[in-house]
């Protein structure tokens, strides 16, 4: 993030000082820059699981901020042989994207100085189940492509503002292949 000097005590809604703040103190000692997300899981019946989200690490302490873990039930529509107790984990992915953008073009923008009053947004993922039933090795089982449109109610520039979406860690993981390592074990 680039420091605006200009930029207010509270801009968007993001505590400014506490910010650039933040953003010293990792320039000055990289390890608090490092986190861990967790996530659990767990399978009721055909499509309907639930993940629980409560603790993570970071600036070099376990967080206990959380004293309730935030619940999140994921499912099928029954045209995808679900009962529809939660959307499903693709919908949970164009969530997950649109909510790091969001965030991450507000709180990149306040640290610039430039003022956001609204941001709306809607996205499309294009998904061909072929490649999940594994009926062709040449359709991809994941999104071939997301649309995402942003409305954003700011004086700063559309192209400034499509710029800051792209810090975001999840366009990140999303957009660029990210390692991820499985271990199956039985009990």
């Amino acid at each position: 993030m680039t420091q605006d000097t200009t930029a207010t005590a509270n801009t968007n809604g993001v505590n400014v000082n506490s910010l650039f703040e933040t953003i010293e103190a990792v320039k000055n000692d990289n390890e608090l820059a490092k986190f861990r997300f967790r996530a659990r899981n767990r399978w009721f019946t055909g499509g309907h699981n639930q993940s629980t989200i409560q603790g993570f690490y970071g600036c070099r302490a376990e967080d206990t901020t959380r004293t309730i873990p935030f619940v999140l039930d994921a499912d099928e529509p029954p045209v995808l042989l679900g009962q529809d107790n939660g959307a499903n984990p693709v919908e949970f992915v164009l969530h997950a994207l649109i909510a790091c953008m969001t965030t991450t073009m507000v709180y990149h923008a306040a640290s610039r100085g430039l003022k956001i009053e609204a941001v709306d947004s809607e996205l499309e993922g294009d998904l061909d189940l072929r490649g999940f039933l594994n009926l062709s090795k040449d359709v991809r089982k994941g999104y071939q492509e997301i649309r995402v449109k942003i409305r954003v109610k700011s004086q700063a520039a559309p192209t400034t503002l499509q710029e800051l979406t792209k810090f975001s860690p999840v366009f990140d993981v999303v957009s660029n292949s990210v390692p991820v390592k499985v271990t199956v074990e039985t009990y």
